[in-house]
């Protein structure tokens, strides 16, 4: 059977079979046989071929949905019933150890700073070594912001977190590599990414973030999941505006 999926995607983005496979990196062949026989292609060659088309991997190649099911349930490395169980020395290790990349998304996310008072002088560090460092803060004038602190019971009181972390945070802000942004999304999710590893903090209605279960995924090639956090994150990031 003909892929017909992959065949109108690049219909549709005005490609060849040769520009597709000179982009991959391969024989206009093996292009071929992925249209007129569905072969599946390698992993890398699917992702490239995805990416260059816009298109998702599974709606191109629906055979390796399953695959992708099973790794991403291999992506939860645990879970805790409460912000406060996960343990003090994990934090420590995923900060620690980032090279990459630095990415929170919170209201406030005081007791992170509160916990680690060096914590913006180790971003600083990890920034002039390389890492990206990306971190989001509510804008505490925002009506989102007044909301959920209504819906957790705390009033001001998460406006006033959130301007106490973005105080801690002034000393790194002006450093090159250091990105704070300010935003007013409705937050469904805290999110703490270091490098591969990265917990969620799913928001429950009526309780206080620290209240909710926390969620830790680490990263798999073919899964889903670390992914579909990550382009949450990029959502809410394109939609701040500098702190």
């Amino acid at each position: 059977m003909a892929n017909d999926r992959l065949r109108a995607a690049i219909s549709a983005k005005g490609e060849t079979i040769q520009t597709l496979a000179d982009h991959v990196g391969i024989d206009p062949k093996s292009v071929e046989r992925w249209v007129s026989k569905e072969r599946t292609p390698h992993r890398t060659h699917r992702w490239k071929a995805a990416q260059f088309l816009g298109s998702d991997e599974v709606y191109l190649w629906p055979a390796v949905e399953k695959q992708a099911d099973t790794a991403s349930a291999s992506e939860l490395i645990t879970y805790y019933p409460h912000r406060g169980a996960v343990p003090t020395n994990l934090w420590d290790y995923l900060i620690e150890n980032a090279t990459s990349h630095v990415e929170i998304l919170v209201y406030a996310g005081l007791f992170l700073f509160d916990g680690h008072p060096d914590l913006p002088d180790q971003l600083v560090e990890k920034a002039a070594s390389g890492t990206e460092v990306r971190i989001l803060l509510g804008d505490p004038e925002a009506p989102m912001i007044k909301q959920r602190g209504e819906e957790e019971g705390i009033g001001d009181g998460l406006a006033a977190r959130a301007r106490i972390t973005r105080q801690y945070l002034e000393p790194a802000m002006n450093v090159p590599g250091v990105e704070v942004r300010l935003h007013d999304t409705i937050l469904y999710n805290s999110i703490y990414r270091f490098d591969d590893d990265v917990l969620v903090n799913p928001h429950v209605l009526g309780a206080p973030a620290a209240q909710n279960p926390m969620l830790h995924f680490r990263y798999l090639p073919g899964a889903r999941t670390f992914r579909h956090y990550m382009r949450s994150f990029d959502y809410a990031w394109e939609r701040g505006r500098p702190a």
